[in-house]
């Protein structure tokens, strides 16, 4: 191996590297993100029980609050960073090594939660 061919191998393994750490970091990022939103979601929720809400009474205070809409919207990208990342790592690991497969469908993946979700944060929040 030449010296040329060598420094291309170090290249590609350093990229590869750094990849990895940057999805490492997107995911525990995300993750704390998502901690944050679970605990709001879920108080929101008892609150909204214990005080006898109805859906009707729920949609009408949601209706048009883009605070609303963005808290949800935040959670919704930060499912969409999560989720495809853990499940692609999953996917490699059965299959025995990083793929582009599991790159691809983890990217669809994503792309559906975001599309999916901010869909139905905008069916709650629109006037």
């Amino acid at each position: 191996m030449d010296a040329t061919a060598a420094e291309m191998a170090f290249a590609f393994d350093a990229r590869a590297v750094r990849r990895q750490a940057l999805l490492w970091y997107a995911q525990r990022i995300s993750a704390m993100v998502l901690a944050v939103c679970v605990v709001v979601h879920l108080a929101g929720i008892v609150y909204a029980v214990r005080g006898g809400l109805s859906a009707a009474e729920i949609l009408g205070r949601t209706r048009g609050n883009w605070a609303f809409g963005a808290f949800y919207g935040v959670f919704v990208v930060a499912a969409a960073v999560h989720a495809p990342i853990g499940l692609a790592n999953i996917v490699a690991e059965w299959r025995g090594g990083r793929g582009r497969a599991a790159a691809v469908a983890a990217q669809l993946l994503a792309t559906l939660i975001v599309v999916l979700g901010l869909r139905a944060v905008w069916a709650v929040v629109a006037p």
